[in-house]
């Protein structure tokens, strides 16, 4: 008797590919247009474009591209995005919108740890985004620490302080725990405005980042072409959303994550298969917190609520889907001013329609096959 053989066929590259060909050049009209009727008409189209391709299955082939070839894709949206900074060289305001989009997709994809893997609720994300952005104004200000090592000090506090709250956390269930993180965040605004160190509530003016005798605050001279200083921006937050991007997919698939996956889905049974509930909720807190100009209203619970939002629409659990919320929720209220003071109304009602409609996120999430014939 001869063992069967399973042969699975992959999906093709060529979907992703063309995929994110179409959105790099839609990126690219919608960041360039001016006129409000115009944006106005390229959102449309937009959503139609999504709409039919949920409707004839396109984006479920899309989906299967990218869990089949997702090395391959991760490159070729690396390509886009360096495409998308180079077509506005010269644009400061596009390109400091771009960089937006890079930290909270790397904030965001830190919260998505807590969230998606762990089932933690963490309501103050911002704040520990805040944490990070004070240690390193107060470094560069006040100390003679190099800027390259204050990147990561930042980012090692803002873990640090997410670990001691998480003590009170892990004496509360539910809902009473996400209490605890919006009560931090409030705290934290209020610990900010009165603290006359950290200027109060006007902030700090932050110094232009140096790294290696190189000033990120002077404009690029390449012979004849001149590049925005924020292109050196661009390059820092794009390598670190490279790495926060790899680090989750890595830690998804390994046995760490599927720790955290049966904390998330059930903390008694988990319990009673030996895993130690309180070491796996400090890693996933400690995980998910490394992550110009800072003033303490830039890190409110609102803007926490911002990076709940994008995790909602963008799918829990699903990276890919994050970035692509966080492109929606940074650039479509920038872009259509005459909604920029119904924004967080404009949020609330995208969450509670994909909640209602789609509560998997805006896109399918990819999966991808750990051995042939294997599938979810």
């Amino acid at each position: 008797m001869s063992a069967s053989k399973i042969v699975v066929k992959k999906a093709r590259v060529w979907p992703g590919v063309i995929a994110i060909a179409i959105a790099t050049v839609y990126l690219i009209a919608l960041l360039a247009a001016e006129r409000q009727n115009l944006i106005i008409a390229l959102l449309v189209a937009g959503i139609v474009v999504v709409i039919a391709g949920a409707w004839l299955g396109v984006l479920d082939s899309v989906s299967a591209s990218f869990g089949d070839h997702e090395d391959a894709l991760g490159g070729s949206a690396i390509i886009a995005a360096v495409a998308i900074a180079a077509f506005f060289h010269e644009n400061h305001f596009v390109l400091l919108l771009v960089i937006t989009v890079l930290i909270y997709s790397v904030a965001t994809l830190g919260l998505n740890v807590q969230f998606g893997y762990a089932g933690v609720l963490n309501f103050a994300g911002a704040s520990f985004f805040g944490i990070g952005a004070y240690t390193s104004a107060v470094l560069n200000t006040y100390t003679p620490v190099p800027h390259l090592l204050v990147l990561v000090i930042g980012g090692l506090l803002a873990a640090f302080a997410g670990s001691l709250l998480l003590l009170p956390v892990l004496r509360t269930r539910g809902h009473y725990a996400a209490v605890v993180t919006i009560a931090f965040a409030l705290l934290f605004k209020t610990f900010l405005e009165v603290n006359d160190v950290l200027g109060g509530p006007q902030g700090m003016q932050v110094k232009g980042m140096s790294i290696l005798g190189w000033s990120f605050n002077d404009n690029i001279k390449i012979g004849n072409i001149s590049l925005s200083f924020y292109m050196n921006y661009f390059v820092v937050s794009l390598l670190l959303l490279i790495g926060a991007f790899i680090l989750v997919r890595r830690l998804e698939r390994s046995w760490i994550g599927l720790n955290l996956d049966a904390l998330r889905l059930d903390e008694t049974a988990a319990n009673c298969f030996g895993l130690n509930i309180v070491r796996w909720k400090v890693t996933a807190f400690l995980i998910g917190n490394v992550g110009g100009f800072v003033a303490p209203n830039n890190y409110t619970f609102a803007d926490s609520l911002i990076l709940v939002s994008i995790l909602l629409l963008g799918g829990i659990g699903n990276p890919w889907g994050l970035i692509v919320a966080t492109i929606i929720v940074v650039v479509v209220p920038e872009k259509l001013q005459t909604i920029q003071e119904y924004r967080f109304l404009l949020y609330a009602m995208m969450v509670i329609a994909v909640l209602l409609f789609r509560p998997e996120g805006l896109l399918p999430r990819p999966v991808r096959r750990y051995f042939p014939g294997w599938r979810p």
